[in-house]
C-alpha cells in the first residue's frame, strides 16, 4: 500500500495541462496514471484509505478526486466501495471543506476538489448520502464550504423522492444570492447545478425569484445574477427545450431593462445583455412564435418572435445590442458615431402603415437612459440632443412609456445646466442650443399628444418642474418651451397651483434677470395652458401675486399688455369666484375687482381688532388687480368714446378713497382699515407707473395720482394725529409708524411731482409735525422711569424726525424758516450720541423672563419683546438726522478742535467726538442700518484727515471690516459698499491722503487691492469703485467737486489695474453670462430686461469706465497730460513683466487677456502721447514686437508701430534698425515688422521725401525675401508686394533697376505651386483682414479696437467689447466731441480668419456617404456555433522541449479575441515569458498576415489549442477539475488589485473580447477577477497589453518564487 503514495504523487506532478511529447491529453494521462493505480491496487477500498491517510493537501484531495472519478465511470459503486465512499465523505473529504492543514479555511483549489470528490463518493453510496450531506449544507449556509458541498450533491438529488428538499434547497440558494453578500460559488456552481438536478428545483428557484418586489431597491443585480445562473433552462436551445420559458415573462424583462439602463456596475449590465442576446438567439433556433403579454393591451409586447419576420427581429436585436455595448465605452469618439444608427431602431420600431409601435418603446428609452445616467455629460448631452432631435424627422405614436420617459428620466437629464452650454463657433447671446430643441420638441410632442391625454402630461410635466430645486438655467429654459406651446385648453386648477410651486422654484436663485425671465415665461406659459372655465379670477389673482412685480409683472411691458389682452378675452368665461356676484354675470373682472376692494376696505365686525401692521400681501393683490382691471377697461372702450378715466377708477376706488377721506376726521374707525387703507395707497403709487415710458402720457397715473391728492388733506392729518397724539403705545405699532412715515414720504414726493405750492395739503403738517417731534424728545430728556408708552413714543419721534430729514435732503422745498431750521438744527446737534433707549418698565403687563448669555435673566414684558431691534432703529434715526446735520453745514465743521470759536452745534462744531461715536456705534449697528454712519463719516473724515490721521485710519478698518463680513449678504452689502466706497474713496480724503503720503494713505491702497481682490470673487465691487472714482476725477477736473485731479496720478495704479481688469470665468459662470446676454439681445420682448435696470456688474464694465474716463482727459491739460504719461509707463511695464513671467503661454488664457487689454488701452491713450514722451518709450514698443505673443497682440503692436511712424517719421530709423538683427535671433518675430512695413503707403503720408524710406523698405523686403523660414518669405512678399505698387504710383524711376528682380518675385509667388500648401497660404495671407482690408487712419475707432479687431484675430467672445455697451454705460458720459467710435462699414463685416490654419471642413459629409456601419468598429456577435471538434487541442511542436526552453503552468486562453494583431501580439508575449499554452479561437488566425507581422514566428514555438468560445464553458470546467484557477481580467466589485495578487502556480488567464469582455457565463466561471490599477481618464487598456501586464507579473512572481495561494 505505501507505495501507493509515491505513485500517487508522481501522476499528480505529471498533471499540469501539457502535452507529453507523444502528443497524449493531460486527461488521457490521468486515466493511465489512475488505472496504473487501481490495477496495482486489488482493493480500491484500500486504495481510499492510503489516499485519505496522512496529511491533507491538495495534491491529495486532486488525486483522490481523480480515483472516485475513474471508479464512477467503472459502474462500481454497489457493496464495499459504496460503503468506503460513505466513509471517505463523511470522514475525509467533508471535514476538508471546512478547515484546511493549517487549521484555516480551505482554499478555492482544496474546495473544488474536494467538492468534485463528494459528487462522486454520493454516485457510488447511492442517493441517501447525497441527501444527508446536503440537509447538512444547508444549515451550513450562507457559508462557502457550505455551497460548494450542494453544488456538488444537488445533481445526485432524485426528482420525485427528494423533490422538497430540492425546493428547499433552491429556495435558499436564490434567497442567499438576492441578499447581495452571496458567495461567488452560488452563481457560477450551485444554481446551475441545482437547475440541471430536477424540474422542481428549477420551479422552486423561480417563485422564490419571482417572489421580490418589482423595482425594489438594489434587487435588479441580484436578480440578474440568478437568472443568468438559470438562464440554460430558462432560456433553453432547442434540444433542450421544456415547460418554462422565460421569454414569455413580463417581470423578466423588466428586470433585463433595468439591468441595461440604471445599473450602476458594468458587470450587471453584462449580465442583462447576456440574457437579451440569449433570449434572441434561442427564439431564432426555436423558430417559433411567442409573445409576452403586454401589461397594457394597447400596446406591444415587451417581447415576441415572429418566424416570418426573422430576419428583421435579428437586424433590430443586432443593431441593439451592438448600441448597447458601445455605450459602455467612455470616449465621445467612439461612441458618437453610434448615435445616428439610432435613428434604425425607431424604423424597425414603428410601423409606416398603421402608425403603431412593433417594439415597446421601453427598449428606446433604456438607450437613452444609459446615456443619461453615465459619468460622461458629453454623452449625456449627446444623448439628450438625440432623443429631442427625433420629432423634428418622425412622427412617433403615442405612448404612455414615453411620457413617463419624458417626465421623468429626460428631465432629471434636463436638470444640469452644463448641457445648455452654446457650441462651438456659435455667436455670443445666440442662446442655448439644446435649449431652442428643447423648445420645438415640446411643441411637436404636445400636438401630437391625444386630446384626453394632454392634460395629464403638460401638469405631470409642470409638476416635475416643481418636486426639485431647479438652477436658474434650466428652469429658464423649460419655462421658455412651455411657454412656447399653442393655445390650448390642458390645465385647471391643479395645474395652476403647479405652475405656482414651480414660481417659488425660480425664487431660489441669486440670478435676478434669469429669474424674471423665468417667470414671464411661466406666465406666458399660464395665459396659453389654463383653460378659465376651470379656475376662477381668484385663482388666477393668486397666481399672479407669485410672481415679483418689480421683476416680471410691471405695468406698461409687453407682457402686461399681452395679460390684460387675455384677461378682456375671457373674464366672462371664468368659473364663479367665491367672492364674486350671485350671477354668471357678476363673475366678470370688473364685479371681482369691486368686490376684492369692497372686502379689503371694510373691517368685519367679527375680526379682533390686532395690534399688529397686517400682510402687505393682500394690498399687493388688490393694488395689482385694481390696474388690470383699469387697463382692461382701456382696452375694450379703445375704439369708442372713452370714458374718463378718473370716473373708471371711481368705479373699483370709489369704497377705498371715502375711506381715505374721512381717516382725518373719523376717530373711530377701526385700525385695521386703516392700515389696509394706507397699504393700498402706497402699492398703487408704486404700481401705477408704468415701466419705459414717462408717468405724464399716461392717464391712469394721472388720474390715480389726482385722487390721492383729493383726499391728501385727510390722510396728512391722519399721520399727523397719529404719530403726535401719543397714540401709538406699543412695540408693534413702530411697525405702524414706519406705514405713516412711507405714505407721508410718498405724499410729498407726488406733490413735489405735481407742483409745490405755499399752503398745500401735504406742506401743513410738516411744520408741525417736526415740533410736535421735538417736543417729545425733549420731554423724554428729562424723563426718570419712562414707560413704555412714553418710550415708544420716543422712538416715533426720533424716527419722523429722522423720515424729514431725508424728505428735506430729497425735496430742498420743504427747508423751513430759518428760525424754525435753526431751532431744530440746535436740538438734533445737542443729542446725546448713541444713548441707548432704555428699556421701558412694564405698565401692569405679563413679565416673561428671558435668560442672558451669562446665565442671569431679566424680566421682559411681553408688550416690549424685540426691544433690541426698536434700539438699533432707534440709534439708526438718529445718526440719520445727523448726516443730514452734517450735510447741511459742512462748512462750519472744524479742522481741529482749536478752530472751534462757539459750539452752537456741539456734534457738528466737534468732530472727533462724532467721528469716534460713530466707529463705536458700527459695532453695535446691524448692516441693514449703518449706512447713515458711513454718511457721516464721508463728511467728517476728510476734515480730520490732516489732524487726527489715527482716528482716521481707524475708521477705515472698522468699515472695511463690516464690508468684507457682509460679502455673502445681498440685500445689505451693494447698497453698504457703495456707501463705504463715496466714504474712503471721496476725492478730498483721497487728494490730502496723498499729499501727507502717511499711514493713510498706504491704508486707502490696502483696502484698495483688497477691493479687486475680492472682485475676483464678487463681480460687480471694483466696477463701484472705479466708477465712483472716476466720476469724482472728472469733477473735480472741470471744477465742480472738492478735490485735486492730480490724485488722480497718485492713485494711477487703480486705473491701470482697470485697464487690465477681468477674470477668466469658470464653465458654469461662462454659462449664466452667456444666458443673461441672452436673455438681454430679447430686448422688450421679455418683460425682465424692462422692469430689472442692469446693475452694470459684469468685468468688462470695469474696462469701459476706465476707457470712457480716458477718453474725456485733455491732453492739452498739463495734468491730464502727465497722468496718461504715466499710465502709459506702467501699461508697458505691466506687458513686460507678464512676458517675463511665462515666456509661453496659451490663447485666451488670463496673461494672453491682460497683455491684450495692455496694448488696446494703448491704443486709445496714442492720441495724448507726444514726441518727446514717445523718444523714451520707443524702445520698449520695438522690443515688445520682438516678444512672443499671440496673434490678437501683434495686431494691436503693429497697428501702434504704423500710428507712431506715420505720426512722427522722426523714428524710422530705429525702426529700420530692427531689421539689423541676426536671422536666428530674431527668427519669426520679423513678422511683426514686416506686417508694419506692408502698410507703407500710411508711413510715408507725412514725409515730404519718400524715395529713401523707399528704396529702403525695397532693400528690406528683398533681403527677407530669401529667409530659410517659409512664414518669414510670405511676410516678406506682402510688403514687398504693397511697397513695389506705391513706387509704381509715385513713379519712381530711380527703382527702375529692381524692376526685373522685384516682378520676377512677385511673379514667382503668385504661380508658386508643387508640395504643400504653399499657393493656398499666399492667397490667405493676402486676404487676410491686416492686410487686405484694415486701414490704420480710417479704421482708429474704440469699435475696432475692443470689438473688431478681438472678435477678427481669434480672441474669446468674452473679451468682445460692442460699441452698444459703451453707449449703454452712462454713469461716464461720451466725449461728444469726439468723432472716433464706429469702424469702417468694410472691416466690421469681415469674418474671423488666420491664414496660417489649414483648411477646416474639407471632409465634411464625407461620412454620410459611407454605408450604414463603414464608421463604428462592428465585432460579429455569434448567433450560433458550430459543433463541438472532437479534439479540442492540437499536437505540441516539441521545437522548444529540444532547445531545453522553460515552459512554466500558465495558460493563457484567448478565444474571445477578434482581432489578427491582438492575438499575434499575445502569441509573441507569450512565448517570451514561456507561457504552457496559448488557447484561440480558431487556428486559421495562425495565417492571418497581420497575425504573423506581430508574432514574428512566435507560433513556431508556443503550443498552440483551438478552442471555439462556445466550448470555453467546459474547457474551464474541465481545467479547474485538473487544478487551475480561472483568473480574468475584468473591473467587478470584488475585484483584487493586480499589484496585491498572488498568483497560483497553476493558473489559467481568461482574457475578454476588445469590446464586450468577458461574457456574463464565462464570468461565472472565474474563481477570481483581477483588474489593473490604473490612474487616467481613458479607464481602458488594449486586451493585448493588458494580457502581457498580467502574463509579466504570474512569470515575475515564479522568478521570485512568490508562487501560492491567492490572496
Amino acid at each position: 500500500m505505501c507505495g501507493w503514495e509515491p505513485l500517487a504523487a508522481h501522476a499528480h506532478s505529471r498533471l499540469g495541462g501539457r502535452r507529453t511529447r507523444t502528443g497524449s491529453t493531460p486527461r488521457e494521462m490521468e486515466r493511465v496514471l489512475v488505472d496504473a493505480l487501481l490495477t496495482q491496487s486489488r482493493e480500491p477500498c484500500a486504495l481510499l484509505g492510503a489516499l485519505c491517510g496522512g496529511e491533507a493537501s491538495a495534491e491529495r484531495a486532486e488525486t483522490l478526486r481523480l480515483v472516485l472519478q475513474r471508479l464512477e465511470e467503472r459502474g462500481a459503486g454497489v457493496g464495499a466501495l459504496a460503503k468506503a465512499a460513505h466513509e471517505v465523505a463523511r470522514g475525509h473529504l467533508v471535514p476538508l471543506l471546512y478547515v484546511s492543514q493549517g487549521g484555516g479555511p480551505a482554499s478555492p483549489r482544496v474546495l473544488r476538489a474536494a467538492s468534485a470528490a463528494l459528487r462522486s463518493c454520493a454516485r457510488l453510496a447511492g442517493p441517501e448520502l447525497a441527501v444527508t450531506l446536503a440537509e447538512e449544507a444547508l444549515r451550513g449556509l450562507p457559508g462557502a464550504p457550505a455551497v460548494e458541498l450542494l453544488a456538488a450533491v444537488a445533481p445526485c438529488l432524485r426528482a420525485s423522492e427528494d423533490a422538497p428538499l430540492l425546493r428547499c434547497l433552491a429556495r435558499a440558494s436564490v434567497e442567499l444570492a438576492l441578499a447581495g453578500d452571496a458567495p461567488p460559488a452560488v452563481g457560477a456552481r450551485l444554481l446551475p447545478a441545482l437547475a440541471q438536478s430536477a424540474e422542481p428545483a428549477l420551479r422552486a428557484a423561480w417563485d422564490a425569484l419571482s417572489s421580490v418586489e418589482p423595482g425594489a431597491e438594489g434587487s435588479t443585480g441580484p436578480e440578474l445574477l440568478v437568472l443568468c445562473a438559470l438562464a440554460e433552462k430558462l432560456l433553453p436551445k432547442p434540444e433542450h427545450h421544456g415547460d418554462f420559458d422565460a421569454r414569455l415573462c413580463g417581470r423578466f424583462w423588466r428586470t433585463v431593462q433595468a439591468g441595461m439602463s440604471r445599473a450602476q456596475d458594468a458587470l450587471t449590465r453584462k449580465r442583462a445583455r447576456y440574457l437579451l442576446q440569449r433570449a434572441v438567439q434561442v427564439s431564432a433556433e426555436l423558430a417559433v412564435d411567442c409573445t409576452c403579454d403586454p401589461q397594457d393591451t394597447k400596446g406591444p409586447s415587451l417581447f415576441w418572435w415572429s418566424k416570418k419576420k426573422k430576419d428583421e427581429l435579428l437586424k433590430f436585436w443586432e443593431n441593439y445590442i451592438l448600441i448597447m455595448e458601445v455605450l459602455e465605452g467612455n470616449q465621445i469618439h467612439v461612441i458618437k458615431p453610434v448615435l445616428p444608427k439610432l435613428n434604425s431602431l425607431f424604423e424597425y420600431a414603428v410601423s409606416e402603415e398603421n402608425g403603431c409601435w412593433f417594439f415597446h418603446p421601453s427598449w428606446h428609452t433604456c438607450v437613452y437612459r444609459r446615456m443619461f445616467e453615465g459619468e460622461n455629460k458629453i454623452l449625456a448631452k449627446e444623448g439628450v440632443t438625440h432623443f429631442l432631435e427625433l420629432y423634428e424627422v418622425k412622427s412617433l405614436p403615442y405612448s404612455p412609456e414615453l411620457s413617463e420617459f419624458i417626465t421623468g428620466p429626460l428631465m432629471d437629464a434636463l436638470s444640469e445646466s452644463c448641457l445648455y452650454s452654446r457650441s462651438p463657433g456659435q455667436p455670443l447671446g445666440s442662446g442655448s442650443p439644446l435649449g431652442l430643441k428643447l423648445q420645438k420638441f415640446l411643441v411637436a410632442y404636445v400636438s401630437l399628444l391625444p386630446e384626453e391625454t394632454k392634460s395629464h402630461f403638460l401638469l405631470k410635466f409642470i409638476q416635475r418642474m416643481a418636486d426639485r430645486h431647479w438652477c436658474a438655467v434650466p428652469v429658464l429654459f423649460l419655462s421658455k418651451a412651455l411657454a412656447s406651446l399653442p393655445s390650448c385648453k390642458a390645465l385647471g386648477g391643479e395645474g395652476l397651483l403647479a405652475l405656482r410651486d414651480v414660481l417659488q422654484c425660480t425664487m431660489i436663485t441669486h440670478q435676478v434677470l434669469l429669474r424674471g425671465a423665468a417667470q414671464c415665461y411661466l406666465l406666458q406659459a399660464a395665459m396659453r395652458l389654463v383653460d378659465v372655465e376651470k379656475v376662477s379670477l381668484s385663482d388666477v389673482s393668486a397666481f399672479l401675486m407669485s410672481l415679483r412685480q418689480e421683476e416680471s409683472l410691471g405695468r406698461g411691458t409687453q407682457l402686461w399688455t399681452e395679460l390684460c389682452d387675455w384677461l378682456c378675452v375671457n373674464e366672462r368665461y371664468f368659473k364663479q369666484s367665491s367672492i364674486g356676484g350671485s350671477d354668471g354675470h357678476e363673475a366678470s373682472l370688473n364685479a371681482y375687482v369691486k368686490n376684492l376692494v369692497q372686502e379689503f376696505v371694510k373691517s368685519p365686525g367679527w375680526e379682533k381688532e390686532s395690534s399688529f401692521v397686517p400682510d402687505w400681501l393682500e394690498a399687493r393683490l388688490t393694488a395689482l388687480m385694481v390696474l388690470l382691471a383699469v387697463d382692461v377697461k382701456g382696452i375694450k372702450t379703445k375704439f369708442r368714446e372713452k370714458q374718463r378715466t378718473q370716473n373708471v377708477l371711481r368705479i373699483f376706488l370709489d369704497p377705498w378713497l371715502d375711506a381715505l377721506g374721512k381717516l382725518g376726521t373719523n376717530a373711530y374707525m377701526p385700525l385695521l382699515r386703516t392700515d389696509r387703507c394706507l397699504q393700498l395707497l402706497v402699492r398703487l403709487l408704486h404700481s401705477c407707473v408704468p415701466r419705459g415710458s414717462s408717468a405724464q402720457d399716461d392717464e391712469v397715473s394721472a388720474a390715480l395720482w389726482a385722487s390721492v391728492m383729493s383726499a391728501a388733506e385727510s390722510v396728512s392729518q391722519f399721520v399727523l394725529r397719529r404719530l403726535t397724539m401719543n397714540e401709538l403705545q406699543d412695540v408693534a405699532d413702530l411697525d405702524r409708524c414706519q406705514l405713516y412715515l412711507t405714505v407721508l414720504a410718498e405724499l410729498v414726493s407726488l406733490q413735489v411731482k405735481l407742483g409745490w405750492k405755499a399752503g398745500n395739503p401735504v406742506s401743513r403738517v410738516i411744520s408741525p409735525l417736526r415740533n410736535a417731534c421735538v417736543h417729545h424728545l425733549q420731554e423724554a430728556e428729562g424723563r426718570q422711569e419712562p414707560t413704555l408708552s412714553h418710550q415708544v413714543q420716543t422712538a416715533v419721534s426720533m424716527a419722523t424726525l429722522a423720515a424729514l430729514c431725508e424728505a428735506e435732503d430729497r425735496h430742498p422745498v420743504l427747508q423751513p424758516d430759518s428760525s424754525s431750521a435753526e431751532a431744530v438744527d440746535r436740538f438734533l446737534s445737542a443729542l446725546p450720541l448713541n444713548r441707548m433707549l432704555q428699556k421701558p418698565h412694564s405698565e401692569g403687563q405679563s413679565i416673561g423672563v428671558c435668560p442672558l448669555e451669562n446665565g442671569s435673566v431679566f424680566e421682559e414684558s411681553s408688550s416690549s419683546q424685540g426691544w433690541g431691534k426698536v434700539v438699533a432703529q432707534y440709534l439708526h434715526d438718529q445718526w440719520v438726522c445727523l448726516s443730514f446735520l452734517l450735510r447741511k453745514h459742512q462748512g462750519l465743521i472744524p479742522a481741529t478742535e482749536s478752530d472751534v470759536l462757539k459750539c452752537c452745534l456741539p456734534a457738528v462744531e466737534m468732530p472727533v467726538p462724532t467721528l469716534q461715536s460713530a466707529l463705536d456705534v458700527l459695532t453695535v449697528l446691524p448692516a441693514g442700518l449703518v449706512l447713515p454712519v458711513f454718511h457721516c463719516m464721508e463728511v467728517l473724515v476728510p476734515k480730520l484727515l490732516t489732524s487726527e490721521e489715527t482716528l482716521c485710519i481707524e475708521s477705515f478698518d472698522v468699515a472695511w471690516k463690516m464690508i468684507s463680513s457682509l460679502s455673502n449678504t445681498q440685500l445689505t452689502f451693494w447698497p453698504n459698499l457703495k456707501a463705504f466706497v463715496h466714504f474712503v474713496f471721496n476725492n478730498e480724503i483721497l487728494t490730502i491722503a496723498a499729499k501727507l503720503k502717511g499711514p493713510a494713505y498706504d491704508k486707502i491702497k490696502e483696502i484698495m487691492c483688497k477691493m479687486i481682490e475680492m472682485s475676483s470673487i464678487k463681480s460687480g465691487v471694483f466696477n463701484i469703485l472705479i466708477c465712483y472714482c472716476c466720476q469724482s476725477w472728472l469733477a473735480a477736473a472741470s471744477g465742480v467737486a472738492q478735490g485735486s485731479f492730480s490724485s488722480a496720478k497718485d492713485y494711477s495704479e487703480l486705473v491701470l489695474e482697470a485697464c487690465v481688469f477681468g477674470t477668466v470665468f469658470r464653465r458654469d459662470q461662462r454659462l449664466i453670462q452667456d444666458v443673461q446676454t441672452f436673455i438681454e439681445n430679447l430686448g422688450q420682448g421679455c418683460a425682465a430686461n424692462i422692469i430689472l435696470e442692469n446693475t452694470k456688474r459684469e468685468d468688462y464694465y470695469v474696462r469701459i469706465c476706465v476707457i470712457k474716463f480716458l477718453c474725456l482727459l485733455d491732453g492739452s491739460d498739463v495734468s491730464h497730460k502727465l497722468f496718461l504719461e504715466d499710465l502709459a509707463v506702467k501699461l508697458l511695464d505691466k506687458d513686460e513683466s507678464a512676458s517675463r513671467s511665462r515666456t509661453r503661454y496659451h490663447e485666451n488664457s488670463l496673461q494672453h487677456r491682460v497683455k491684450n487689454r495692455v496694448w488696446q488701452t494703448l491704443l486709445v491713450l496714442f492720441p495724448a502721447f507726444d514726441q518727446n514722451f514717445l523718444h523714451g518709450i520707443i524702445d520698449k514698443v520695438f522690443h515688445a514686437g520682438f516678444t512672443n505673443n499671440q496673434a490678437s497682440i501683434k495686431y494691436f503692436i503693429e497697428w501702434l508701430i504704423i500710428l507712431i511712424l506715420h505720426k512722427f517719421p522722426e523714428f524710422l530709423p530705429k525702426f529700420w534698425a530692427c531689421f539689423s538683427y541676426g536671422e536666428e535671433k530674431i527668427k519669426t518675430s520679423i513678422c511683426t515688422f514686416l506686417s508694419v512695413l506692408s502698410h507703407l503707403d500710411i508711413i510715408v503720408q507725412n514725409i515730404p521725401e519718400k524715395k529713401l524710406v523707399l528704396k529702403q523698405a525695397l532693400t528690406v523686403a528683398l533681403q527677407w525675401c530669401l529667409s530659410h523660414n517659409f512664414s518669414v518669405r510670405l511676410y516678406a512678399l506682402v510688403a514687398l508686394k504693397k511697397a513695389w505698387h506705391l513706387c509704381k504710383a509715385l513713379q519712381f524711376e530711380e527703382c527702375g533697376a529692381w524692376t526685373t528682380v522685384i516682378e520676377c518675385s512677385l511673379s514667382q509667388a503668385e504661380s508658386m505651386h508643387g508640395a504643400g500648401n504653399a499657393r493656398k497660404n499666399w492667397q490667405r495671407i493676402q486676404d487676410h483682414f491686416f492686410f487686405s482690408t484694415f486701414h490704420p487712419l480710417k479704421d482708429y475707432s474704440l469699435e475696432t479696437i475692443f470689438y473688431t479687431f478681438p472678435r477678427l484675430s481669434g480672441v474669446t467672445e468674452e473679451e468682445w467689447i460692442a460699441l452698444e455697451k459703451f453707449a449703454n454705460f452712462t454713469d461716464i458720459p461720451s466725449n461728444v466731441g469726439s468723432q472716433w467710435y464706429l469702424s469702417g462699414i468694410t472691416l466690421g463685416e469681415l469674418s474671423p480668419g488666420d491664414w496660417s490654419q489649414q483648411d477646416q471642413g474639407s471632409t465634411l459629409g464625407e461620412a454620410d456617404s459611407q454605408s450604414e456601419w463603414a464608421d463604428v468598429q462592428k465585432k460579429i456577435i455569434p448567433w450560433g456555433h458550430s459543433a463541438l471538434d472532437s479534439d479540442l487541442e492540437l499536437e505540441f511542436q516539441d521545437r522548444a522541449a529540444k532547445l531545453g526552453k522553460s515552459i512554466s503552468r500558465l495558460i493563457v486562453v484567448a478565444s474571445l479575441i477578434d482581432k489578427p494583431t491582438n492575438l499575434g501580439g499575445l502569441c509573441r508575449t507569450c512565448e517570451v515569458f514561456g507561457a504552457a499554452v496559448l488557447v484561440v479561437g480558431s487556428l486559421q488566425c495562425v495565417s492571418d498576415r497581420q497575425f504573423q507581422h506581430l508574432s514574428v514566428s512566435a507560433e513556431q514555438w508556443l503550443p498552440l489549442v483551438e478552442v471555439r468560445p462556445s466550448q470555453l464553458v467546459d474547457y474551464l470546467q474541465q481545467k479547474k477539475a485538473e487544478g487551475y484557477t480561472v483568473i480574468g481580467v475584468e473591473q467587478t466589485a470584488q475585484s483584487s488589485d493586480l499589484a496585491q495578487y498572488r498568483f497560483p502556480e497553476k493558473s489559467l488567464l481568461l482574457l475578454g473580447n476588445e469590446r464586450e469582455g468577458i461574457p456574463v457565463n464565462l464570468i461565472q466561471q472565474l474563481d477570481v477577477c483581477v483588474e489593473i490599477p490604473q490612474q487616467g481618464i481613458i479607464r481602458s487598456l488594449n486586451v493585448h497589453v493588458s494580457g502581457a501586464l498580467l502574463i509579466w507579473e504570474y512569470t515575475r512572481q515564479q522568478l521570485l518564487g512568490c508562487a501560492g495561494p491567492p490572496s
